[in-house]
């Protein structure tokens, strides 16, 4: 019979040889051969059994719930139990993509990291945010509306192209107003245009929906409650203005 060393063990399964003594020290994994200076010989079936406690470690199983039913789980139920923190694991990674989506974005729209914005996003109550958003929702909009928006409204977790699209849009509007045009100047005017053909793509044309839209968007308590990214006011009013000549001049 073959036999490894505690050495050998931890460099096999990439673990530290402290793990191993910690393991045989509460029974968990005890070697098959023990000499009286205390060195450890663990078996072929000592290391699988190591690899087992392994495999349960990585689901987030306490070592207590692992030692009692390490004897008793089959290798098929093992590999279920590891596919299913798998997938926690994906779901995890897509919502640590989506906030890191959101920070490039906020960075490209602000110059840097407003904190004081991010944060209460981050330690929102979701139950309740959510609450709030379907309430907001439900009575500002019809279900197909809701639908719409849902599907097209740019979203700061993406890395679409339409969200970067909302985002140039944003910036050329404060360079317009730093560079002090007001706004009915051409520059004013083109960014009306391109603003007016960007919503009309994100509405589907629905002018009554776009309408309703963007009076919430005006609206600090309901652009919060639909957890829209909050621009700042002004470039809101300047861009109201911008398109209120916009039209006075095609009408």
């Amino acid at each position: 019979m073959k036999y490894f060393s505690t050495g050998e063990v931890a460099k096999k399964l990439n673990i530290t040889k402290r793990t191993i003594r910690y393991y045989d020290s509460i029974g968990l994994v005890v070697p098959d051969v023990k000499d009286q200076n205390g060195k450890r010989c663990y078996t072929e079936e000592d290391v699988l059994l190591l690899q087992k406690v392994l495999l349960l470690k990585s689901t987030s199983m306490s070592l207590v719930n692992i030692k009692k039913m390490i004897t008793q789980i089959s290798i098929e139920q093992i590999v279920d139990i590891h596919k299913e923190q798998l997938y926690t694991n994906i779901e995890d990674l897509k919502k640590a993509l989506a906030y890191t989506h959101s920070l490039i974005n906020t960075i490209k729209l602000e110059g840097s990291l407003p904190w004081e914005r991010l944060l209460p996003l981050v330690s929102e109550d979701l139950d309740t945010s959510n609450e709030n958003k379907n309430k907001v929702m439900d009575k500002l909009f019809v279900e197909e509306e809701k639908e719409v928006l849902e599907n097209n409204l740019p979203k700061m977790g993406s890395d679409s192209s339409s969200i970067k699209k909302w985002i140039n849009l944003i910036r050329r509007i404060e360079l317009s107003m730093n560079a002090g045009n007001s706004p009915s100047t051409v520059e004013a005017q083109i960014i009306a245009e391109d603003t007016l053909l960007l919503s009309k793509d994100m509405f589907n044309g629905n002018t009554d929906l776009e309408r309703k839209f963007w009076e919430a968007r005006k609206s600090k308590e309901d652009s919060q409650a639909m957890k829209l990214y909050p621009i700042d006011e002004s470039i809101l009013e300047y861009l109201d203005e911008a398109i209120e000549q916009y039209n006075k001049v095609r009408t």
